[in-house]
């Protein structure tokens, strides 16, 4: 009884954070800016940081925290695993003073090692644990395939541990006989764990090295595995394992972008620029993503040209290797993201033709 009266009013208490989080992503661009504000120097100044902080740095988002924090007197220490980064990303991190860490292994050797960043980091940690079954996650696995979390889970059904059934038809083919079901198994292994080796890891090195805690430009509105967290912690969160700030967490990506402009956020080639349409609505006229150039999550959710069309466009020699030969199948056949894409639904072929416009000139608009 005790224990059920505790979980429900952990529940509440969640419940009541988020709906908090959620009032404040609904307030305006001006309280937004203060509120990040706030947050930077109060994790700066917490006991337990003491300024020791460093900026983690990637994309845009985290390259106008850089600037945004630089700004209002935060100055400190900025590093990147640039290698991974398109080269006018790199040419930014290098104008900014960004220090470039090196990751533990290379983009084709985690792939090869591990598998393919396809559809989500939550999806393809479920497919992964498909691809390895063991005693030790057989209720996961159950749980994947049917939604039933059985004795562990409290015996709940119809749970988001079920993969959508679209997935389950290509990838679930793996439970085929314990389950009774009949899906297919791909001849490609699919994994998450590629940002961990190729840039979690590195930095998470350099802060025990250092003692620096990271500020990072995560945006709940962003979605993903993140949301929730940062929905539940908030901008700052100090623990016995972990002490990082998210000052943009209740940002969206209007806000980010109405930041950049205000800022005079210098942005990398592989954006474009940032416009206002006429709605007022801004965006950057090329990618409006980016990431290491050999991720797949969220391509299937993109209108082409997408990320690969796009690195098609930028560097024709590094899309035919990503898309053709990275790694082999098992009769000694080479493939790349192409084989992975066809897998999945995802059109990357010529002609090229019809993006050309979107790819060349990226659609318009007016700065600011």
């Amino acid at each position: 009884m005790m224990k059920n009266v505790i979980e429900r009013a952990k529940e509440n208490d969640s419940e009541h954070k988020v709906d908090m989080f959620r009032v404040k992503q609904q307030m305006d661009y001006s309280f937004k800016k203060k509120y990040a504000y706030a947050r930077a120097w109060e994790f700066y100044g917490h006991p337990e940081v003491a300024g020791s902080c460093y900026v983690a740095v990637g994309g845009l988002d985290s390259i106008t925290l850089l600037l945004f924090l630089r700004s209002i007197g935060i100055d400190v220490p900025a590093v990147s695993v640039s290698a991974l980064e398109d080269k006018s990303i790199q040419a930014v991190h290098k104008q900014l003073g960004v220090e470039a860490l090196k990751p533990l292994k290379s983009k084709v050797e985690v792939i090869r090692e591990f598998g393919w960043p396809v559809l989500s980091k939550e999806v393809a940690g479920k497919i992964s644990h498909l691809q390895h079954p063991s005693e030790k996650n057989a209720t996961v696995r159950h749980a994947i395939i049917t939604g039933e979390t059985g004795a562990y889970g409290g015996y709940r059904k119809g749970t988001r541990m079920k993969l959508s059934q679209k997935w389950l038809e290509k990838f679930g083919g793996y439970e085929n006989e314990s389950e009774g079901v009949n899906y297919s198994v791909p001849d490609f292994l699919v994994s998450d764990k590629c940002c961990y080796y190729l840039k979690e890891k590195p930095c998470s090195d350099y802060a025990k090295q250092t003692g620096r805690s990271p500020y990072m430009g995560l945006m709940a509105s962003e979605g993903g595995r993140r949301q929730k967290a940062l929905m539940l912690h908030g901008c700052n969160y100090i623990s016995k394992g972990t002490k990082r700030s998210c000052p943009f967490a209740i940002f969206s990506r209007q806000d980010l972008l109405q930041l950049a402009l205000d800022l005079d956020v210098p942005v990398p080639e592989i954006y474009g620029e940032i416009v206002r349409d006429s709605d007022g609505t801004l965006r950057t006229t090329r990618a409006q993503r980016t990431g290491c150039s050999m991720c797949g999550f969220g391509v299937h959710l993109e209108k082409r040209p997408h990320r690969f069309d796009r690195l098609w466009e930028r560097s024709p020699g590094e899309w035919k290797m990503w898309m053709t030969h990275v790694d082999q199948l098992p009769d000694g056949t080479w493939y790349g993201w192409g084989h992975v894409l066809d897998y999945i639904g995802v059109g990357w072929r010529e002609p090229w033709r019809q993006f050309e416009e979107q790819l060349v000139i990226g659609g318009g608009g007016n700065r600011r």
